[in-house]
């Protein structure tokens, strides 16, 4: 059986996200994945243990307010273990009830295993989102 390649499976995460298909960004969890946001804001999990819960938290951005409009990846920073990718991401996004544009910067980690994602870890600054949500 060939895997996708932790890039590939990187860029079809991106692909995924900006049409908005929920079901196929949590399939490329394997099915204990988990995504830790370690500077999450109030309105944010600190972590999400499993695709259920992966699910139920994109299917809650999904219908927000926000639309992502891109992932612009900055670079990708390959590590001594093939499993694990750095990657440094610009999102831009749109808040839909205001048309206010606004740009989150993160810095990613992940480890990816045969084509699935076990840990999506993502550091992004907590008051770009409140801040665009005029929270």
């Amino acid at each position: 059986m060939t895997h996708l390649t932790p890039a590939q499976v990187l860029e079809r995460r991106r692909e995924l996200l900006l049409n908005l298909d929920t079901e196929g960004f949590v399939d490329l969890f394997a099915p204990g994945g988990v995504i830790e946001i370690p500077f999450a804001g109030p309105d944010l999990p600190p972590r999400l243990d499993g695709q259920q819960a992966i699910r139920d938290y994109s299917r809650r951005i999904a219908a927000s307010a926000l639309r992502i409009d891109d992932l612009d990846t900055v670079a990708v920073y390959h590590t001594d273990d093939p499993e694990v990718l750095i990657v440094e991401l610009v999102t831009r996004a749109t808040v839909t009830t205001t048309g206010d544009a606004f740009t989150a910067r993160s810095i990613q980690v992940f480890r990816i295993r045969d084509g699935k994602i076990l840990l999506f870890r993502d550091y992004v600054n907590p008051n770009a989102l409140a801040e665009a949500l005029g929270a």
